[in-house]
């Protein structure tokens, strides 16, 4: 069996090894050259076994898509008959992953010039091609990458020299990728830290004593910066967690604070449905942790209410200053916080 017919079934491995919730991508264009090895149609009697080298031009267009424009040279040759192809064509990658591995499929169009002095199929032609394959990007760092790929280029050679409709050829390429910009570096918002509630003040009376109501219940509402409590797009608790150990330490201290509601919110990134249950999951997170640290779990109340009741509104194209400007909205929220009022 010809190599480059079984090697789509290893980078196909890769996709299940590879693929993983998509992370920031770096929108830079980048620039990439590959070598290659081909199995060239047999019709065209220079063998079926060629080699070239390619050069192309890319651009991530989202999460999950790219764009690239590339050209390539191939030859083959054989007891003095030779093969030559080159080609000039747009791509498009449907990424799995931003990750380190990032398995990718592939389909693009373009135009390629065949040159054959030798078989059944000899000549010199230009005609249209359609190709599809499988690939694999490995980051290297910040701005290198490198990529593996197999594809199959079919051609459609009617109405030229060589006198035949069809040639069908298979492409299995390595090269380096290099982007011309770092990713930008989130930016951190100051997270919000609310003042300690006031302690109670007794005041004595006179004799005789004279009855004095107690002072109204004062609710807090304490707010805390999801970036603090949580990795992005995640709802397990960062370590350590001083603010809500201080939180867990007032209300053991005080039995009486009852109906204690936990609410997480999410930014606009992502489906409503989605967002509602990272926002539960966030608040049931910090009710299990106060828990933990003694509180009873009939006292506390945890919701979600996903991307509702936004702090800001941001409009910013690029993904990366999306994310940093929406910090505020990520927060979880404690309320009905009842303390003591004090008394002037």
């Amino acid at each position: 069996m010809n190599k480059l017919r079984v090697i789509p079934a290893s980078l196909i491995f890769l996709f299940s090894a590879g693929a993983a919730m998509a992370e920031d991508y770096n929108p830079s264009w980048y620039i990439g050259g590959s070598i290659h090895a081909a199995e060239t149609d047999e019709t065209f009697g220079a063998g079926n076994r060629g080699y070239g080298v390619g050069l192309r031009v890319g651009k991530p267009l989202s999460e999950n898509w790219d764009a690239q424009i590339n050209t390539n040279y191939t030859r083959a040759s054989d007891n003095g008959r030779r093969y030559q192809q080159n080609s000039l064509g747009v791509d498009v990658l449907y990424l799995f992953s931003r990750s380190t591995v990032r398995p990718y499929l592939v389909m693009g169009v373009a135009a390629n010039r065949d040159r054959s002095n030798g078989g059944i199929k000899s000549g010199d032609s230009t005609a249209p091609a359609a190709s599809a394959g499988v690939g694999v990007q490995f980051a290297l760092n910040d701005q290198w990458s490198a990529q593996a790929e197999w594809r199959k280029v079919h051609g459609y050679l009617h109405g030229n020299d060589f006198g035949f409709s069809q040639a069908s050829n298979s492409h299995l390429s390595f090269g380096l990728n290099y982007a011309f910009d770092k990713p930008k570096a989130t930016i951190k918002v100051a997270s919000y830290t609310p003042p300690p509630p006031p302690e109670p003040v007794v005041v004595q009376a006179p004799p005789p004593p004279a009855p004095v109501a107690p002072p109204p219940p004062v609710y807090q509402k304490i707010t805390l910066s999801a970036t603090e409590l949580f990795a992005f797009d995640s709802a397990v608790l960062n370590a350590p967690q001083p603010k809500l150990d201080d939180i867990a330490a007032a209300l053991n201290a005080n039995t009486q604070i009852n109906q204690v509601v936990i609410t997480g919110y999410a930014d606009r990134i992502g489906s409503d449905k989605y967002n509602l249950n990272l926002s539960a999951k966030r608040a049931n997170s910090v009710k299990t942790y106060l828990n933990n640290k003694g509180v009873d779990g009939q006292r506390l109340n945890a919701v979600g209410k996903g991307e509702s009741n936004p702090v800001v509104v941001c409009n910013n194209k690029k993904r990366a200053d999306l994310i940093a400007c929406l910090e505020p909205n990520r927060r979880v929220e404690i309320e009905q916080f009842t303390v003591e009022q004090r008394v002037r």
